[in-house]
Parts: structure tokens; C-alpha cells; sequence
């Protein structure tokens, strides 16, 4: 669960060959977005020379590169790979760059579905040369199914739900958790997707995880972070109304065993990303989730969190009141607005849980 090594710790150059951009390459941009002090440079010879804000919006001063060889002059430490194709392949002719990373004593971070410390080649090279391969989604072993314990952590469980994939579950759990140990929790992110974990150095990417044990798996993450922190952001993935990842998002839910949940939503989007599903309305939506988690154990959507990126500041806070309006709860953009409003409403909770189980 924990890694082998901290990204932190770490000078990194990341590869996004032909791919770098916003859509293009979502965890280079979140490492960008994160590990700023750390990115020391993206390879992408199609935009070589640049800035990486002139691509991205941020990370302003970060070069862009024509190579590893032009990357090497950044004294790197590690490379990570900066994208997350369909099926989770390694582009074949990375390859021969990643070979001649390891040879240089850089140690290698992936968020691949296929494994490069189960590739017989990258494995021997890697052994020659003391380095580390970070496969991020690679799950531990012996997982165990769930057995409802997170229910009995004293923390305070708050889990990012949505309305579709892509819609800032990874990132609105990090800024909340952010501005909470602002104003002084305890807070702890709880990464459950290969981007969240490469940015966070820990947690369990549940899309690796057999069906059997991904609830198991999200309870072992909330167990953990419970060790040493009062209240857990746990990352959704997918959403009930997906037609594909709606497996996971249940797991999630029922794994974690919240004390309350944000819901993050696009509000450009009208149907599933990829699909002709049409979205519910937002308390649709919301009853739902609230509708699921009873059973096992009652939960509560207490915030909104709002992706308006395609949208102008004007639009992005009639959305915001459109939403609040709707539905009675705080809502924000994390990013444009902060994430104050979120942080307060599980302040509200989380006296409420401590005096809750005082009483039990």
C-alpha cells in the first residue's frame, strides 16, 4: 500500500511523447498540478521549446523537451510515465526510452495496467542497475473481502462520489484535504486511482483489484489512513450511472462505509461520457448514492463539487447557484473558488460523529 519510493522525494522528467496536454495526458498534468516543485521537465518532441503553462495553464516554468538526452541536463532522478492509454499498454516505442532511463540510474514510476516490474527485460535491466519500478497500480497481495471494520474507525470517512468518470473526484479529495489541514484537521487523502497514488505516495488503484476484494481492498485503505488521522478523504472512482465502472463505484461505497460524501459533477455534461446515458438531475443523482449506502450504512451527500473548467468565471457561478438552488447544499469550484465551503460542511459532520460515538 505504501510505496517504495516518495515522488517527493524525487527530481522527475515525465514522458508524454506526442501526448502531452490537458486531455491528453491527464497524469502528467496532475503531476504537474501537484508536484510542481518536482517536475523538472515533460518529454514531448511535437512541443519541444515550450513552457509547460503555455500547454497546460500551469506549471509555469517547467520546460518541455525533444528527449531524455535533453531531459538529462535537469539532473532527473526518476521518470514517470505521463499518460493512461486504453488498456493500459505501454506505447511500443517508449520502450527503447524507458531502457535507456533505467541504464541511467533513473528509477521508473507507471500507472500502467501492465506491469513493468513483471516485464522480464525491464526487470533484469533494472536489477544491473539498483533501480526501482513503481508500478502504481499494482494492488498487494491478499487482499481481503470486506468485513464492514470500517465502520468502527473514530475517524470521520468522507468519500468523493460522481456523476461520471473524469469529473474531479482524485482532485477535489486532494484540495479538500488541502484546505482542511489549512485550518488545522488532521486530514489524510485516501488514493484509490494510479493518479491520486503517484501524487500522494500510497493507497490501493481499485481498478486493479479482482471484483471479489475491491470493497475489501477500499476498507483496508480507510483502515489505514485511520491510524493517524481524524478525518479520511477517500477517493471515488466511476459512478452509479456508469455503464462500465459502476461496479467500483458500489465497491467503493459500500467498502469505505462513509460518514458523508461530496458529489462531483461536470455540469456541461449532459449524458455518461462515451455513452447516449443520459444523467439524471443532480438530486437524482444524489438520492441515489444516499439511497445505496443505507443499507450498509447511512450516508449523507453534504457538498458539491463542481468541475466548470469549460466554462467562464460568470457561467461557472450561475452553475454554482444553479446547483445550490437545486439541491439545498454548499457548492464550489475547488479549483477557481476553493474548497472552504466543502471543508465547512464536514466540520459540521465531524463533531457530530465524535459526539455520536461517545454516546455508543
Amino acid at each position: 500500500m505504501k510505496s517504495q519510493l516518495h515522488p517527493k522525494s524525487h527530481r522527475i522528467v515525465v514522458l508524454a511523447e506526442g501526448s502531452f496536454g490537458v486531455l491528453e495526458s491527464k497524469t502528467a498534468t496532475v503531476l504537474v498540478r501537484y508536484l510542481a516543485e518536482n517536475v523538472v521537465a515533460i518529454i514531448d518532441s511535437t512541443r519541444a521549446g515550450r513552457d509547460v503553462s503555455e500547454v497546460i495553464g500551469i506549471g509555469e516554468g517547467i520546460p518541455v523537451v525533444r528527449d531524455l538526452g535533453e531531459a538529462m541536463r535537469f539532473q532527473p532522478t526518476m521518470l514517470a510515465i505521463g499518460i493512461a492509454p486504453p488498456g493500459g499498454e505501454l506505447p511500443r516505442a517508449w520502450r527503447a526510452v524507458l531502457g535507456e532511463a533505467i541504464a541511467a540510474g533513473l528509477h521508473v514510476m507507471s500507472g500502467l495496467h501492465r506491469f513493468l516490474s513483471e516485464d522480464a527485460a525491464f526487470a533484469a535491466l533494472a536489477a544491473r542497475h539498483n533501480v526501482v519500478l513503481w508500478d502504481a497500480r499494482k494492488p498487494p497481495a491478499n487482499l481481503p473481502v470486506a468485513t464492514c471494520k470500517a465502520a468502527e474507525v473514530e475517524s470521520t470517512v468522507v468519500l468523493t462520489v460522481g456523476s461520471d468518470c473524469r469529473v474531479g473526484k482524485m482532485l477535489s479529495g486532494i484540495e479538500i484535504t488541502n484546505a482542511a489541514r489549512a485550518r488545522g484537521l488532521n486530514a489524510e487523502f485516501c488514493p484509490t486511482g494510479q493518479n491520486g497514488i503517484m501524487v500522494w505516495g500510497w493507497g490501493i488503484a481499485i481498478d486493479a483489484v479482482i471484483s471479489d476484494f475491491t470493497a475489501g481492498a477500499a476498507e483496508q485503505i480507510v483502515l489505514e489512513g485511520a491510524k493517524n488521522h481524524e478525518v479520511l478523504l477517500v477517493e471515488g472512482q466511476g459512478s452509479l450511472v456508469h455503464p462500465g465502472y459502476s461496479g467500483v463505484t458500489l465497491s467503493l461505497l459500500h467498502g469505505s462505509m462513509p460518514d458523508a460524501m461530496i458529489f462531483c459533477h461536470q455540469p456541461s455534461r449532459t449524458t455518461v461520457a462515451r455513452y447516449t446515458v443520459p444523467l439524471p438531475s443532480l438530486s437524482e443523482m444524489i438520492a441515489q448514492y444516499e439511497m445505496m449506502a443505507a443499507p450498509i450504512k447511512p450516508a449523507k451527500v453534504i457538498g458539491l463539487a463542481l468541475n466548470c473548467f469549460d466554462l467562464s468565471e460568470a457561467d461557472a457561478r450561475d452553475a454554482i447557484a444553479t446547483a445550490e438552488a437545486e439541491t439545498g447544499l454548499p457548492a464550489t469550484d475547488v479549483v477557481r473558488f476553493g474548497a472552504e465551503k466543502l471543508v465547512d460542511a464536514i466540520l459540521a459532520v465531524h463533531p457530530a460523529k465524535s459526539e455520536q460515538d461517545s454516546q455508543d
